[in-house]
């Protein structure tokens, strides 16, 4: 077996047992006023696990192999690099008002400062580009698309139930907040 994709596969393993420490740790911490997910976390669990399935199953296969490993590898380690920094940044700026399911926290304030001056879900943004980062170092087209598109409609879906679930909550703030904001890329979308 090649060497890239087992740190590949390995760091895919890290990362989603950080992911779930810090889910474990937050949930222990958290004093949820409101909660309403909508089953959005269990699908985005879904979505990704699809995503890692497929991509890691056609991730040796021919069809669609981009054959400048090195530079694949490269420029995904530097993705993911890129993604996590995102996400911590993101995660630091919101503090104890972060929580893995939809919910809105006792005293909870709308963060504005930081990443989440420009773009209201930095953290969805940064694993979105740590799972664009995985499946572009595994140096094929196919498992790019593969481990994408049910990522991206599980983020879809979240973003649309935990904007739903903020404009309840937050009432004209948070619809102000939007009007002035993007989702996921400043400037653009």
């Amino acid at each position: 077996m090649n060497i890239k994709l087992i740190i590949i596969f390995s760091f895919t393993l890290l990362y989603g047992f950080f992911e779930i420490f810090l889910n474990q740790t937050k949930n222990k911490k958290s004093h949820i006023e409101k909660k309403d997910d909508r089953g959005s976390l269990i699908g985005l669990y879904l979505s990704i696990s699809i995503g890692y399935f497929l991509a890691f199953t056609f991730a040796s296969l021919k069809p669609g192999r981009i054959y400048h490993w090195d530079l694949m590898f490269i420029t995904g380690f530097t993705l993911i690099a890129i993604g996590l920094v995102i996400r911590i940044s993101a995660l630091r700026a919101l503090k104890q008002y972060f929580t893995y399911s939809v919910a809105k926290i006792e005293e909870h304030k709308l963060v504005t400062s930081g990443l989440y001056k420009r773009i209201r879900h930095p953290g969805y943004l940064g694993q979105l580009i740590i799972f664009l980062g995985i499946s572009v170092s595994l140096s094929n087209w196919i498992t790019i698309i593969l481990m994408m598109l049910p990522v991206l409609i599980g983020y879809n879906y979240r973003i649309m139930i935990e904007e739903k679930f903020m404009s309840e909550q937050m009432g004209e703030k948070y619809n102000e907040y939007k009007m002035c904001t993007k989702k996921l890329i400043p400037w653009i979308f």
